[in-house]
């Protein structure tokens, strides 16, 4: 199950200029589309997208429109930040309908301590998101990836993770995370030192 969160936002004028003065009143430009309907401009509070924007899982995001009866149910889809300040300056949100299949990226988390770094080597983590089609109710936050267990030169690929019912636009054999050993060092092995 993915978590859900609350978004509560207004509508706003559309145009340049629209977007310009939205974002002169201290809002953040965004829009809620769905296949098949119109698309609703909107605009949030920045502290607002806090909680969908910098996290490391995806969430559900139950949209509040003021003037909207019900809420929608969506994904953050897009985001874009200010070059310089690095503020977000717009994002758009991916309407989800029961039955309907969509396609998101979905974030690989890397958890544990692998033997291999224990013995000196470098844990790469090569792969941090992979797209998948899928139905909504098949989606996961995250997709979690256990390297305890690697040791110097073991790897973990897409291969590994069940993915159940969601489909993705990459080969199996893809290298998410692998432990190297270190250039001209030396590896630890039980309680000794070999050069490498």
């Amino acid at each position: 199950m993915m978590q859900e969160i609350t978004l509560n936002a207004q509508t706003r004028d559309t145009g340049k200029k629209g977007a310009k003065a939205t974002r002169n009143e201290g809002f953040v430009t965004g829009v809620y589309y769905i296949k098949g309907e119109e698309n609703i401009s909107i605009k949030v509070k920045p502290i607002d997208l806090r909680p969908i924007v910098y996290t490391n899982i995806t969430k559900i995001v139950q949209l509040n429109v003021e003037g909207h009866a019900e809420p929608y149910q969506c994904l953050l889809k897009d985001i874009s930040f200010d070059p310089v300040t690095d503020a977000i300056v717009h994002f758009d949100l991916l309407g989800l309908k029961k039955g309907q299949k969509i396609t998101v990226e979905l974030p690989i988390k890397v958890v544990g301590q692998a033997v291999g770094v224990r013995l000196g080597g470098k844990l790469m983590h090569t792969l941090h998101k992979v797209k998948v089609h899928s139905l909504p109710a098949d989606l996961v936050e995250a997709f979690e990836v256990d390297v305890t267990k690697l040791n110097m030169g073991d790897s973990i690929m897409l291969s590994d993770i069940d993915f159940g019912n969601m489909e993705i636009n990459l080969p199996l054999d893809t290298n998410i995370v692998q432990v190297t050993r270190p250039r001209g060092g030396t590896v630890t092995t039980t309680g000794t030192e070999a050069a490498v």
